[in-house]
């Protein structure tokens, strides 16, 4: 796994763009329209903007799989990530969808602890090579670099078939909640 670069931006858009395109909830807050997939791509261009600011952005050495991981610890609002909120409004969830976006973030971080932590905002594999063991070994690598910087790692996920997977690496349960989808609270402690 390598960081990636401003020029891998559009890999990884693309890669999280065809990972999460039927995703709960990734579609509950982008605006369901005739540019839903444009949108989507719009919150993931969001999403690594973010991460290269306040955390990092992975890619794998085969260029399939890509992680988003952000510090929350270390996010501060500043003009840039205010313009980018406002393009993520606009491009992405559309007006109408702004105050379930905001209560569902306001969800997200009363439950998260206030601890220093790694929040695996996304992590994603081209479908067209899921199931070979490129996003279990990225996933790995995470929780090495999360444990090498002392860092538990946390995240969510309203993927049920990926339940098991998370539980396979160590992680636990912490929490959940109902939305219009059921959202699953993961963490994993460092060892």
């Amino acid at each position: 796994m390598k960081k990636a670069e401003k020029n891998d931006k559009p890999l990884v858009i693309e890669i999280l763009t065809k990972s999460f395109n039927s995703n709960s909830s990734v579609n509950y807050i982008i605006k369901q329209d005739s540019k839903r997939e444009k949108r989507i791509r719009a919150l993931m261009d969001y999403s690594f903007e973010v991460c290269s600011a306040f955390g990092d952005v992975f890619l794998s050495d085969d260029k399939k799989a890509c992680a988003l991981i952000v510090y929350p610890d270390k996010k501060k609002t500043t003009l840039r990530s205010i313009l980018l909120d406002i393009k993520l409004i606009f491009q992405a969830v559309g007006l109408g969808n702004i105050s379930k976006t905001l209560k569902r973030e306001k969800l997200i971080t009363t439950i998260q602890p206030k601890v220093p932590m790694s929040y695996l905002w996304f992590i994603g594999v081209d479908p067209l090579t899921q199931g070979r063991g490129i996003g279990s070994k990225m996933l790995q690598e995470i929780i090495d670099y999360s444990n090498s910087n002392n860092r538990p790692i946390y995240l969510e996920t309203s993927t049920v078939k990926n339940l098991p997977w998370y539980e396979k690496f160590g992680f636990e349960v912490y929490n959940e909640k109902e939305l219009t989808y059921h959202l699953y609270f993961f963490k994993r402690d460092v060892k």
